[in-house]
């Protein structure tokens, strides 16, 4: 699974912005996809994740303001940022889980960095 992030960018407090990771290798639609995050210094964090059924998952820190979402037709995964704020900046980065535990991430693509300033 080849996996490729974009979207990021630098924004101010209160912006929203929507990153999309388009994957190519295997059926998209069988997999578990996430987006993690990491601050230079620091341990990579997840974000969010979307199952193959369409279930999702947040993390506390991003709950009621960002939302994944899948296009199943286009290969793409999304995420949709609302309210950011200065702590959300990061590299952030989409990964695949063909187990569909959520526990067994293989697949990453690069990052891109978001940068929200106050």
């Amino acid at each position: 699974v080849q996996l490729q992030a974009f979207g990021g960018g630098l924004v101010q407090a209160g912006d929203y912005l929507r990153l999309s990771c388009a994957a190519s290798g295997r059926t998209f639609s069988s997999y578990m996809l996430g987006w993690f995050r990491q601050i230079p210094g620091k341990e990579r964090e997840f974000v969010a994740s979307i199952t193959r059924g369409g279930n999702t998952y947040y993390a506390d820190s991003v709950k009621g303001r960002f939302t994944i979402s899948r296009d199943n037709a286009k290969n793409t995964v999304y995420l949709q940022m609302n309210s950011l704020k200065p702590e959300d900046t990061a590299v952030y980065s989409c990964a695949a889980d063909l187990t569909n535990t959520g526990r067994r991430y293989e697949y990453w693509g690069q990052g891109t960095l978001v940068t929200v300033s106050s």
